[in-house]
């Protein structure tokens, strides 16, 4: 996909002759100048949960009553009082915007007493490292959070410590949030989320949820409604730290009735746990490298388990979406077999859109292959409309790629060449800045070589 992207965004540069004669020590630098700036979004519109309260009680207190490893936490934690966020290290422009958005949007939709302070000991201290740093310590992480720590240095001291242990927490006071800076600002701004409302609330991830970040598919990439309701519900009058599972258990259904009083009439769903050996089979199908016979096992693996455990949901979907991913170059057509199955599921189960969404960015790209661009133009308009709300960039310009490509075969080549512009302007959000350039470069410098007869 991204090199679709490099060479429709070098069709984007078309009529710009003078990047083409620039020599290649600056030649970078004449290609982002002639970029369309960074897009970044503004008004977020999150759509409230559709589900039962009881249903919503059952999975705040999974998500706040164990971890993802499975350890079961003994009491409830959150903080007590008015809470404080400093932003250290190497921080990006991007990361203070996009942080100054996420702690607005927690004041207004969740309710939390929350501010930024510039100096002096916080309770949640987000630091900005790198890659290189985080590795160091957790290799598998993007970024993490951590109880009882205010920097890198002291999680690194002290993490074989009870202080670092979530199990032994009773309240909390100080959380240390580590994101890397050298990473897109999409990734930077995804991580905030999820790390910072895990420093607040939620320390459990659960696949059942179909519209959380609390789910380790990473469909969501920001915080959605229904976890500003859990966020909500977290720092509620009618819960403390150090009550029981017992005890938020009892206080949950007159509490989510004031919250939630629409989710009082919708009928709960029979809801199952997602067993330890599902979850062990995606991680496996998801290993890092090029797709494996044993990823694709994996996947099966995961297939046969929601298939005997009678699932009809989102997790029913994702391991035959993630074998429609490992098949779609070397078998595009079990591909599209796998992806109809995960939708048949989709289809079927309310909240889903955003998954959907992710499937029509590799559908559609068969359709143009095909020549069948203008035939897929609607669906990959509603799924521009899902992304745009969604706020995931990423797949936001890949999308806009797709849309300019089937306005192109339909020979709407002025809309085609405006879709193509915007979208960089997403790209340079979604995949970074310096990304986008390269590629962008590196498709130029191999256009002058053709051209020159190299």
């Amino acid at each position: 996909m991204m090199r679709l992207f490099a060479a429709l965004a070098t069709v984007a540069l078309a009529g710009c002759s003078q990047v083409s004669t620039i020599e290649p020590p600056t030649r970078e630098k004449i290609v982002e100048a002639a970029l369309p700036p960074t897009r970044t979004f503004s008004s977020t519109r999150p759509i409230p949960p559709v589900r039962s309260n009881v249903n919503i009680a059952s999975d705040f207190v999974a998500l706040h009553f164990a971890l993802e490893s499975g350890a079961e936490l003994p009491v409830f934690t959150r903080f007590d009082q008015p809470i404080t966020v400093r932003l250290t290290g190497t921080p990006t422009a991007s990361m203070q915007t996009d942080l100054s958005r996420l702690l607005s949007r927690l004041r207004r939709e969740a309710g939390i007493q929350i501010e930024q302070v510039s100096e002096g000991q916080a309770n949640i201290t987000i630091e900005a490292v790198s890659q290189r740093q985080i590795r160091r310590i957790l290799p598998q992480a993007a970024c993490f959070v951590v109880p009882n720590s205010s920097s890198l240095e002291e999680y690194r001291r002290d993490r074989r410590k009870n202080k670092s242990n979530w199990t032994e927490l009773r309240s909390r006071e100080r959380i240390g949030v580590f994101i890397p800076y050298d990473v897109s600002p999409q990734e930077v701004r995804d991580c905030l989320h999820e790390e910072v409302a895990q420093a607040l609330g939620p320390l459990n991830d659960l696949y059942h949820l179909p519209d959380s970040v609390f789910n380790d598919d990473n469909f969501h990439t920001i915080l959605t409604g229904f976890d500003m309701l859990i966020l909500r519900a977290t720092y509620s009058p009618e819960l403390r730290s150090g009550m029981t599972k017992e005890q938020v258990t009892s206080a949950l259904p007159n509490l989510l009735r004031r919250l939630n009083p629409k989710g009082q009439s919708i009928r709960p769903q029979p809801q199952s746990d997602t067993p330890r050996e599902w979850i062990d089979a995606v991680q496996r199908a998801l290993g890092p490298g090029s797709p494996s016979p044993r990823r694709v096992r994996s996947a099966q693996e995961a297939a046969r388990i929601g298939q005997s455990k009678g699932w009809t949901d989102q997790r029913r979907a994702y391991p035959h979406y993630l074998m429609g991913r490992m098949s779609q170059f070397d078998d595009p057509e079990g591909a599209r077999r796998q992806y109809a199955i995960a939708l048949q599921y989709l289809n079927a189960t309310p909240g889903t859109e955003v998954h959907r969404a992710h499937i029509t960015a590799q559908t559609a790209a068969y359709a143009l292959a095909q020549g069948r661009g203008p035939d897929a133009l609607p669906e990959i308009n509603r799924a521009i409309d899902v992304m745009t709300q969604a706020e995931n960039a990423a797949l936001l310009a890949t999308l806009m790629l797709l849309k300019s490509e089937a306005l192109r075969q339909a020979g709407r080549f002025d809309q085609a060449r405006t879709v193509r512009l915007d979208s960089i302007g997403w790209a340079r959000y979604g995949f970074g800045s310096d990304v986008v350039v390269r590629s962008v470069t590196q498709e130029i410098g191999q256009s002058v070589s053709r051209n020159s007869g190299g």
